[in-house]
């Protein structure tokens, strides 16, 4: 769709101005646009014209106008980064932790306090998840503690009843024959055949062998099970047009039991988005069929190891695209830089 200037910097002031307010725009509102010097009469023409290529539309008949899904899609598309070359002083936004699901929490809370908007982080998904290592521990004469790492320094601690207790030698010898046959490979790699050799090396501790390796299964079954965090689910209801009753508690109860964002998270990594890994979906095109009157802005994150996740922004179609934006790419790449230092 091609708009000659003027019609551009109409559509740009109405959504700016809608984006402010939440109220329909006149032309009167637009005629005072320190960039349009335009009579109320030559606007209300291009705005009849915006409405007829379906751009804007009129919620009443005695109202302005207000942007459609088209309308936002060609900014999104088109006007957004006109800008986007400015110089801005970047800041930090997350901390740094050593555990994975800790900060994907502190991303999702950081993004919904700095935008206001409702947030989702997924945990990273691999196509084969493997493991790192593991480390075993005596507690106390009863119980033997394993801590077991997957792909993305995943780490889970189990705790485990013994029969009686370890020496510090079978503990060692242990350790060194599960790093040394498991260290790398996913549940498909480790069949019968690998696990009849441990056992044997095992000698007699290969009761306690099966019960680290049934363990071990556990672990790498979860790693590879997708989470979702989210934050700032309360932000939807500072929108009026998100303030209906039934509206207000589908979008929260998307929010809080997650199973449909699973959608949304698969339609993020199916795509190659040019972007850097931006996507925006307006309105319909959510995947989500619950949040069809939002916007949801997302962005993937990569892990050295190959693990893939995705941060979004879920809000009201009027969001602040451009601030939007700018702060998931700011974020992603202070992710790229933790993960790279973890490696």
């Amino acid at each position: 769709m091609e708009l000659n200037d003027r019609k551009k910097l109409i559509l740009k002031a109405i959504i700016a101005n809608y984006l402010e307010t939440g109220e329909p725009v006149g032309s009167r509102t637009i005629s005072k646009h320190p960039d349009l010097n335009l009579s109320s009469a030559t606007i209300r023409n291009e705005m009849a014209d915006l409405e007829d290529m379906g751009l804007i539309l009129q919620p009443h008949t005695s109202a302005g106008r207000i942007p459609s899904d088209a309308g936002y899609r060609f900014y999104v598309d088109q006007l957004m980064m006109e800008r986007d070359n400015e110089n801005e002083e970047k800041q930090a936004l997350i901390q740094k932790v050593d555990r994975m699901e800790v900060l994907l929490k502190q991303v999702a809370n950081v993004l919904a306090s700095n935008t206001n908007y409702a947030t989702m982080v997924s945990s990273p998904h691999y196509q084969k998840v493997t493991l790192k290592f593991v480390q075993l521990s005596q507690v106390d004469q009863e119980h033997l503690l394993a801590v077991i790492v997957t792909q993305g320094n995943v780490v889970k601690n189990k705790m485990m009843f013994v029969e009686e207790p370890l020496s510090n030698e079978d503990i060692l010898k242990l350790n060194v024959l599960l790093n040394t046959f498991l260290q790398g490979l996913s549940l498909r790699d480790i069949n019968l055949e690998l696990i009849q050799t441990m056992r044997e090396q095992a000698g007699i501790r290969r009761d306690i062998l099966e019960k680290i390796l049934e363990e071990i299964a556990k672990t790498i079954h979860e790693a590879n099970q997708m989470e979702i965090y989210t934050g700032g689910a309360a932000n939807i209801l500072k929108y009026p047009e998100l303030g209906n009753p039934d509206t207000a508690t589908e979008l929260l109860d998307t929010l809080a039991e997650k199973k449909a964002l699973t959608k949304l998270v698969d339609s993020t990594l199916d795509q190659d988005d040019e972007h850097h890994g931006i996507q925006v979906y307006i309105g319909e095109e959510s995947p989500v069929q619950n949040m069809k009157d939002c916007s949801i802005v997302t962005a993937t994150y990569e892990l050295a190891e190959g693990g893939t996740g995705t941060v979004g922004i879920i809000g009201p179609k009027r969001m602040n695209y451009r601030k939007v934006v700018k702060t998931l790419k700011n974020l992603t790449e202070e992710l790229d830089d933790i993960f790279r230092e973890k490696t």
